[in-house]
């Protein structure tokens, strides 16, 4: 072989490796295990995306026009292209909205919440403290709080949210939850794990209406934090199902270690019958702060189809490596029917109650 044409082999091989990559990244997910080193790779779709269509790119170098392995090649590049973009597509500002804007934007009937995974490590309070009366929320929430987090939040907002509850813990899954709305029947729950804290409860809007919150921050499918998804698909699931089943307007917030659109998000919108705001608006990526390349939606905010948009933003850097999360919503019940989604399927809710009972044994 002459050593152009070895060069030219050389470089198919290479760019036929790379493609093979590509498809190996998108077909791994669905493969239905709750292993980490399976679920880690629900996170970066949108990066798979480009990847992908990279991929499709750099084969046109080599593409023979002659060959039908490359035909074939090709077009399976294009439908795993395909596959990654529908993942991705519903957060785009070209896709449909699933919560509505606000039609009445009522000042008593608005509910301004903010959240922040603080990085229990962080010692940068005070650009947390800054970042969050920037937005003066009504409702805070803040993960990966111990003793000392609690008592330099407790410090900057007590006096102004009279209403509170906390778990301090030391092992990155505290919880501290601030309202200047009034709060009832809060409880701190174990929900999966003895050690990972969620809070629960109902917040009173200033138009008198009750709201459901649940506010969680389950373990990620990581080596060095839990080797399976099990724990944190079961949380989702618990919580999916409460949401179902209350007649009040739900809130479920935190940071909930998946992307919003893993099989396991997917399943706990469809279960509770929840809206994302983020749906025809953006990714507002929270994670990672420290790496522009590595970056999804980690925290999240979802609502039943009682509230209306009123606005939404990603914060400004506070040490952390999650960005703040900050939205309004208005509670307009009246135009629930306009946006409400379709019940739970029997099947969607049998895969719910395994996840659950799939914690009890793993």
């Amino acid at each position: 072989m002459k050593p152009l044409e070895n060069r030219d082999m050389s470089l198919k091989v290479f760019l036929k490796g790379f493609g093979v990559v590509a498809i190996l990244l998108t077909v791994i997910p669905l493969i239905a295990v709750n292993y980490w080193w399976i679920r880690v790779f629900d996170y970066p779709h949108l990066q798979l995306t480009f990847l992908t269509l990279f991929a499709l790119l750099v084969y046109f170098i080599r593409f023979d026009v002659k060959s039908v392995g490359d035909y074939l090649f090709f077009i399976v590049l294009v439908a795993c292209f395909v596959f990654q973009l529908m993942k991705i597509w519903p957060y785009t500002p070209l896709a449909p909205l699933e919560l509505l804007d606000a039609e009445t934007a009522k000042e008593d009937s608005r509910l301004k919440i903010f959240t922040s995974n603080v990085l229990q490590k962080n010692k940068e309070w005070e650009r947390v403290v800054a970042e969050a009366k920037k937005y003066d929320p009504d409702l805070m929430v803040f993960t990966e709080t111990n003793a000392w987090w609690a008592d330099q939040l407790r410090s900057a907002f007590s006096g102004v949210y009279r209403y509170h509850e906390s778990a301090p813990l030391n092992n990155t899954y505290g919880m501290i939850m601030f309202s200047r709305f009034p709060l009832q029947n809060l409880t701190v729950q174990y929900m999966v794990d003895d050690s990972i804290p969620s809070i629960h409860g109902q917040l009173k809007m200033p138009n008198g209406n009750w709201v459901q919150l649940h506010a969680i921050h389950p373990t990620p499918p990581m080596p060095q934090e839990n080797p399976k998804s099990t724990a944190r698909d079961a949380e989702l699931m618990k919580v999916a199902l409460q949401s179902k089943d209350t007649e009040l307007p739900v809130v479920v917030l935190g940071d909930f270690n998946d992307v919003a659109w893993s099989q396991s998000t997917q399943l706990f919108e469809q279960v509770s019958g929840l809206l994302d705001m983020r749906k025809g608006r953006g990714f507002y990526n929270t994670y990672n702060a420290e790496n522009f390349l590595m970056r999804w939606p980690l925290d999240h905010l979802f609502i039943s189809d009682d509230f209306r948009f009123g606005e939404m933003s990603r914060g400004e850097k506070v040490g952390s490596d999650h960005f703040p999360f900050y939205a309004a919503i208005y509670l307009e019940p009246e135009g629930a029917k306009k946006q409400e989604k379709a019940p739970a399927t029997e099947d969607q809710l049998e895969r719910a109650h395994k996840e659950i009972e799939k914690s009890k044994t793993d």
